[in-house]
């Protein structure tokens, strides 16, 4: 009994290796063709994108095939949480190509993923066309800055950017804290840990309280999803730290109230005294469609000041794109602003722009 024990573990390992190896196969050629995405769905065959347009790779793949196909090929944790949930979001790293993501799901009850070719090289930020005063926030002192933007605007490549200039400008311990692992930093005149949940740590909120204890400069929260990641968040701000995180929010207002939404009414009041002390930037971003095809950035940024932690704390959150305007030579600048820049420098048409502002009134004036 032993024997046969012995031989179906062999059999199931060289299974497991020979779909590893069949999966990994297919990330070397989704780098080879320059895919941006890799798309597994059950009942159509395996999908490159390459340029905005889909390339097939493969034969018509079923659920099983699709599980059986990249199981093996992901780390040990991604397996857990594949089997205990049935979903799987981590990074990986092949050989000799690079970073993916991969998120292994459920649709219509049957597996499927997208893998992403994660880039590497970390962008600077006059590669992501970013207005110059995004780099102030590399200079802030201790305080929490967010970064706001919708699924897809860019947001964690922003971020990315701005830690690379930390990381090259001085002499800092930085921890960031992500699920996954996106772009891998390395060091440079700074020491950088990157903590992946799953792997390092259970949740970012863990992860968060650990990092404080470890005598970080500055610590980056790779997403707020929950009040106690918040909360800790806020802390880490209050005791010394720069804390950069992002939400998933489309201006500054929206991105302000939505740390003190994300708590039960009664402790609403306190949080917004706490963030009111902590908050030391607000930076939010769009993509637009630009004059050549392409897409750019259209951002807006609130660097806080005294008015701005008085609205916080009163929950006037609708006078800060006024605070904007009031703290400009401390580096705001509106959403509005930022596009007639765009418009008077020939990157997008004023139809575009009048389309994405917030305040097209206000757009129109500036462009009068």
């Amino acid at each position: 009994m032993a024997d046969l024990d012995a031989l179906v573990t062999a059999l199931n390992e060289t299974t497991r290796a020979a779909s590893s190896d069949q999966f990994e196969g297919l990330l070397r050629e989704m780098a080879t063709r320059g895919a941006s995405d890799l798309l597994l769905v059950a009942g159509v065959p395996a999908t490159y994108r390459v340029a905005r347009r889909f390339q097939p790779a493969g034969g018509v793949l079923d659920s099983a095939e699709i599980e059986a196909l990249v199981l093996p090929g992901i780390p040990e944790h991604a397996r857990r949480q594949w089997s205990a949930v049935q979903i799987a979001d981590c990074s990986l790293k092949v050989a000799g190509v690079g970073m993916f993501r991969v998120n292994l799901h459920r649709e219509r009850g049957r597996a499927a993923a997208t893998i992403r070719l994660l880039p590497t090289r970390i962008p600077s930020l006059q590669d992501l066309r970013l207005p110059d005063g995004v780099e102030l926030l590399t200079k802030l002192g201790p305080g929490l800055v967010l970064i706001g933007g919708a699924t897809g605007s860019g947001k964690s490549t922003t971020l990315a950017a701005l830690i690379d200039v930390l990381n090259r400008g001085g002499h800092r311990h930085i921890i960031t804290i992500e699920d996954p692992i996106e772009y891998e930093h390395q060091h440079h005149a700074s020491v950088i840990e990157q903590i992946e949940i799953g792997l390092d740590a259970p949740d970012f909120a863990t992860a968060l309280r650990a990092a404080v204890r470890q005598a970080p400069d500055v610590i980056v929260v790779g997403e707020m999803r929950d009040p106690e990641t918040m909360r800790s968040a806020l802390a880490a701000a209050e005791t010394g730290h720069l804390v950069f995180s992002t939400l998933h929010t489309t201006d500054v207002a929206a991105t302000v109230g939505r740390i003190a939404d994300s708590f039960p009414s009664e402790r609403q009041a306190t949080i917004r005294q706490e963030l009111a002390m902590a908050l030391s930037a607000v930076f939010t971003q769009s993509l637009v469609r630009a004059q050549d095809g392409t897409r750019v950035p259209a951002c807006e940024l609130l660097v806080v000041g005294y008015g701005a932690r008085q609205h916080i704390r009163k929950n006037a959150l609708h006078h800060l794109h006024q605070e904007i305007t009031i703290t400009r030579k401390q580096g705001s600048f509106t959403l509005e602003e930022h596009l007639q820049k765009l418009v008077t420098g020939g990157v997008i048409d004023q139809r575009e722009a009048v389309l994405r502002a917030a305040h097209p009134e206000e757009l129109e004036r500036l462009l009068a």
